[in-house]
């Protein structure tokens, strides 16, 4: 994450930059398609190596692609049901999930990259030289755990892997597949998690203040030049997305394998004890247990407090779940703390999100989807002027609806 880093902060800069030159005048703009432009590049240019400017570019190739790759509407949602249900029946009966079009688009650009790289010489602080070294036995994870902590939402590492023997099998095709799970993974997921966590700032001015207050205190310890330890040093903004994910898990479910009989004893008076045995699948639901006033009072408030150094031992690990637990967490935990919260001080560096006459007030969501999707899209930006840049904070706006 230090090494991907730099690149992170490229696309953030890169993103702030160009609302900074749109017009003063408020303009419409749907952030969800904002925030999804800025995690495509984003994972362009950490995972796949290339260098991407979707708001100026809005229909490149590879913000394209990815748009088909993470599409499951239609038959799709029915293959991905079959492949998690009966996977012998879909290898049987050779189903697709990926069209040949953009499987082949993934599997020529890291080809290349991977050709152009070996060919030149190239180092670059991305996912592939990072999958590159392991390939050549040059990985090792002892020397990537000295870092600063990530967050209280990061989980904790897996300890499958390490200290065992380097992984030199991997071939071009096993990078691909893992650059593609990365883009699966991050692209779609944390978009929404800077959607939600937007409309919350706007209809909490308090709390956006106090963020703001924390972005400009860092940005001046900082002398104007951000850097990996001086983010993640910024308790508040902390804070304020961890309940953003408590309140708006993207993971509103996880299944797991059971490997050890288990029994639930009943709660109430008259209901049977539920017994869990080896081998059965098991959905927890995520959305339900952080919703749940017995661990998380007044559920519906969004309330970082909940996180301070003082309340945030208080809360038990099995009931904050935003990315999973346990060996089969979410890999990507740090990377999508990481770009939202570089992302989130630089906007909030320049702008202000500010609830408009269409802002949906309390959100409502979709009731026919799936995933935790707002009923409406409609958003606003506001210009920028950069005379004020240093001196003055708190005159520029976002105004934003929820996202989609």
């Amino acid at each position: 994450m230090r090494a991907m880093y730099i690149l992170m902060d490229e696309c953030a800069r890169q993103l702030v930059d160009y609302f900074k030159g749109q017009s003063k005048n408020l303009i419409e703009v749907e952030l969800k398609d904002v925030f999804a432009r800025y995690t495509n590049d984003v994972i362009a240019s950490t995972a796949f190596g290339i260098k991407c400017d979707s708001l100026k570019q809005r229909n490149n190739e590879f913000l394209l692609a990815g748009r088909e790759l993470i599409d499951v509407s239609g038959l799709k949602r029915f293959k991905f049901m079959l492949y998690g249900n009966f996977p012998v029946l879909t290898k049987l009966l050779n189903l697709k999930i990926v069209n040949t079009k953009v499987s082949n688009f993934f599997r020529s650009l890291i080809n290349e990259t991977l050709a152009l790289r070996e060919e030149k010489n190239i180092v670059r602080p991305d996912l592939i030289h990072m999958l590159m070294m392991a390939r050549q036995g040059k990985l090792k994870y002892e020397d990537y755990t000295d870092i600063p902590e990530a967050g209280f939402a990061a989980v904790q590492e897996s300890a499958t892997g390490i200290g065992g023997k380097n992984i030199t099998f991997l071939t071009n095709e096993d990078i691909t597949a893992q650059a593609v799970v990365f883009f699966l993974g991050g692209f779609d997921t944390s978009s929404s998690l800077m959607c939600f966590a937007g409309y919350e700032l706007a209809v909490n001015p308090h709390i956006q203040t106090r963020l703001k207050e924390e972005i400009i205190q860092t940005f001046h310890k900082s002398d104007g030049k951000i850097s990996y330890e001086h983010l993640l040093s910024m308790k508040y903004l902390d804070m304020v997305l961890s309940e953003a994910l408590r309140k708006w898990t993207q993971a509103i479910w996880i299944d797991r394998k059971c490997t050890k009989d288990f029994e639930i004893e009943s709660e109430k008076e008259g209901e049977p004890t539920l017994k869990i045995k080896v081998g059965d699948v098991c959905w927890l639901p995520i959305f339900g247990i952080h919703w749940d006033p017995k661990y998380y009072p007044n559920p519906e408030i969004f309330d970082p407090e909940r996180f301070s150094e003082e309340n945030k031992e208080k809360i038990k690990s099995t009931t904050y779940l935003p990315f999973g637990i346990g060996p089969r967490n979410c890999i990507g935990s740090r990377f999508a703390l990481l770009e939202t919260k570089i992302l989130f001080y630089y906007l909030l560096l320049d702008f202000d999100f500010v609830p408009v006459e269409k802002t949906q007030i309390p959100i409502k969501l979709k009731k026919d989807s799936a995933f935790l999707l707002a009923e409406k899209a409609v958003f606003f930006l506001a210009g920028f002027d950069t005379s004020s840049y240093v001196t003055d904070f708190a005159n520029h706006e976002i105004a934003i609806n929820p996202h989609t």
